[in-house]
């Protein structure tokens, strides 16, 4: 008998994990509270709207973002929408995740680089409407955080589209069943990109005169990496799959107006032009992070690849074990290849390197917008450590502002996570809520770095 078989063997004699089909107590918990919010959101808009929403909602959550989308700009988020967002983001990670496992939905990297695509193309299209490239009529829609309501939107639609076409042909093997996924899935891809640049794009070039060479040289590329995508996904899930070619053709969609921007800019609300293209900060901001996550994946790809070959998940304890077992037999799981493996593995998981990436891009982007070009902060939080490292410049006399110190609590932050998230193993039944968490933290970390970078670089 195998090491492997006697520990399984060992751990049989425990109480298995919860079936995935079933809902803990906090699931149970939190959809309820979710539920009971919504009715009650729904019932004091309706009967006291006055006070719901007049008094409420609309000066905590709307006026700021209309503020942001006007010609102001960047309004700042108060410790009242702030506190509501996080709640909002927690909530939907504990309800979302227990939807998509009883939905057998993927869980896995291939779903974390969809994911990870959909991330990006937020700031991408934020960025175009620091531009003030999108008309008013449409420009909320762009702003945090009904962007990433509207994006879970088209992510929700493209990945309902990609289950119904795929179903029947991901389990047929060969070219047969390859070609009539393609030939079906592709086409409403298509289209759907289409919609978009239609409904979020083309509306712009009505309010300003751009060129069109970059804005077409985007949408040929976005089309075409959408069809190359899908060529290269082969063997991939189906949701995956589209989820992935879409997102990664809207991003060049995008990229192509961020570049026709470059080239020719247009005036802006405010009455001023974009400043010239600057592109050392994308060298501080992308190249610092790419360097450190290239040296995390060369440290676990080995044990990635090994374990991957013993047919096990990094950190995820194997099907009906819970984690109470497991720590229950330290010793005896200590020669199981999830605990000999996982954590030098994670080092090398899009999960870990997307965080560590995203929160670097994060604190760099911050410090050189704020040091260097005179960007200010408008989370609460993160102005007040800004603050306390200005103090710190000060007194030392340094003629920088206090960004520099945001940037060193990011890195230490993410050490932190890195290490705690490596070490943490989670059941079966649980890899969706650690997929989450990373895209939550991808959303508050990924997606305003990216969005900083390219404000410096087109000047926005």
């Amino acid at each position: 008998m195998s090491s492997i078989e006697s520990i399984d063997e060992i751990l049989l004699n425990h109480q298995p994990a919860l079936p995935s089909s079933r809902l803990s107590l906090l699931e149970q918990a939190m959809t309820k509270v979710v539920l009971a919010l919504g009715i009650l959101l729904l019932l004091g808009l309706v009967f006291q709207n006055e006070m719901v929403w007049d008094d409420g909602l609309r000066p905590i959550i709307w006026e700021p973002v209309e503020a942001d989308a006007g010609e102001q700009g960047d309004a700042g988020y108060t410790p009242q929408n702030t506190a509501i967002y996080t709640f909002g983001l927690l909530a939907s990670v504990i309800v979302f995740q227990a939807l998509f496992r009883t939905l057998n939905l993927p869980a896995n990297n291939k779903m974390m680089y969809a994911l990870i695509a959909w991330v990006c193309l937020a700031p991408i299209l934020r960025v175009l409407e620091d531009a003030d490239f999108f008309p008013s009529s449409i420009d909320w829609l762009l702003i945090s955080p009904i962007i990433h309501l509207h994006l879970a939107a088209w992510l929700f639609g493209i990945g309902i589209i990609s289950h119904l076409v795929g179903k029947r042909w991901d389990d047929v093997e060969g070219d047969f069943g390859e070609l009539n996924l393609r030939i079906r899935l592709v086409p409403l891809l298509c289209f759907a990109l289409l919609a978009m640049w239609g409904l979020l794009f083309r509306p712009g070039y009505l309010a300003h005169e751009t060129g069109t060479f970059w804005i077409i040289a985007g949408l040929i590329l976005g089309f075409g990496s959408l069809i190359f995508t899908m060529h290269n996904t082969r063997g991939w899930d189906s949701i995956s799959r589209g989820l992935l070619s879409f997102a990664v053709g809207a991003c060049f969609v995008g990229l192509g107006h961020w570049a026709q921007l470059a080239s020719t800019p247009w005036l802006q609300e405010s009455g001023r032009m974009p400043n010239e293209v600057v592109l050392w900060p994308a060298l501080v901001v992308l190249g610092i992070p790419a360097l450190i996550c290239y040296v995390l994946y060369r440290i676990g790809k080995d044990d990635a690849q090994q374990l991957k070959l013993s047919g096990f998940e990094a950190g995820v304890l194997p099907e009906g074990v819970s984690i109470k077992a497991w720590e229950a037999e330290e010793k005896v799981v200590s020669k199981h290849p999830i605990e000999l493996l996982s954590n030098k593995a994670l080092l090398a998981s899009p999960l870990v390197l997307a965080m560590v990436f995203g929160q670097l891009c994060d604190g760099f982007a911050t410090m050189v917008g704020i040091d260097y070009f005179d960007y200010s902060e408008k989370h609460p939080l993160s102005d007040a450590v800004i603050q306390y490292g200005g103090a710190i410049s000060d007194s030392i006399g340094w003629d920088v502002e206090g960004a520099w110190l945001f940037a060193i609590v990011k890195a230490a932050l993410v050490a932190i996570i890195t290490y705690i998230f490596i070490e943490m193993r989670v059941e079966k039944r649980q890899a969706h809520l650690r997929m989450l968490i990373v895209l939550a933290v991808l959303i508050v970390g990924l997606a305003p770095g990216l969005r900083d970078i390219g404000r410096l670089m087109l000047g926005v």
